[in-house]
C-alpha cells in the first residue's frame, strides 16, 4: 500500500492537494496528516481527490468544530483522530502524532511499524531503535505549504517495502 505523509499545511489548501494528487498520480490510496490543518477549507480540494485522509490536531487547532463537521460528513473520507491516532493500514501498524518529542517515544516503544509526526517543519525519515530489540520507522514530512522552511515537502511512502521518500510539494 502506497501513502502520502504530510503534515502543518497551515491553510494552504492548494498546496496540500498539489501533494496528495501528486501521490494519488504514483498509485497512493491513503493520506496521513500530522496536523497544523488550520481550518476545514483547507480539505476542500484534497477531498474531492477521493483519497482517505486521516488527520490528528496539531497546535494550531484553527476551528477544530468545522473540521470535526467535515469529518462526520464525509461518510469515512476524512477520519479526525483528535490528539493523535494509532491505525493499522496494509498491514502495517501505524501512530499518528504533530509532535517529533511524542513521535519519538512512541517510536521506542517497538509497538509500531511506523510513527508519523510533524511540528518542526524539517523533514526527516530514520529508523528508530528501540525497547525490543529491533527498529521503527519515525517519519516527519516537513510542511507541505513550505513555511519557515528552505522548501515545501512531503512524503512518498510504501506500506509493502517500508521505503519513505521526501517529496518537494508540487507548485
Amino acid at each position: 500500500m502506497k501513502i502520502c505523509i504530510v503534515s502543518d499545511s497551515h491553510d494552504r489548501g492548494p498546496m496540500l492537494a498539489s501533494a496528495i494528487q501528486a501521490a494519488a498520480d504514483e498509485g497512493a490510496s491513503m493520506v496521513i496528516h500530522c496536523g497544523d490543518l488550520i481550518g476545514g477549507n483547507t480539505l476542500k480540494a484534497s477531498l474531492r481527490l477521493g483519497l482517505p485522509i486521516h488527520a490528528v490536531h496539531g497546535n494550531n487547532l484553527g476551528d477544530p468544530v468545522a473540521i470535526a463537521r467535515i469529518a462526520c460528513n464525509s461518510n469515512g473520507l476524512f477520519i479526525y483522530h483528535g490528539h493523535d491516532a494509532d491505525i493499522e493500514l496494509g498491514g502495517r501498524r501505524i501512530f499518528v502524532t504533530h509532535y517529533p518529542y511524542y513521535g519519538h517515544a512512541m517510536a521506542c516503544t517497538g509497538d509500531y511499524d511506523l510513527v508519523c509526526c510533524g511540528h518542526s517543519h524539517e523533514p526527516e525519515v530514520r529508523q528508530q531503535p528501540h525497547v525490543k530489540d529491533g527498529k521503527t520507522w519515525l517519519v516527519n514530512p516537513g510542511t507541505v505549504a513550505g513555511l519557515g522552511a528552505p522548501a515545501a515537502t512531503w512524503i512518498f511512502g510504501d506500506l509493502e517495502t517500508m521505503t519513505f521518500e521526501v517529496r518537494p510539494t508540487p507548485t
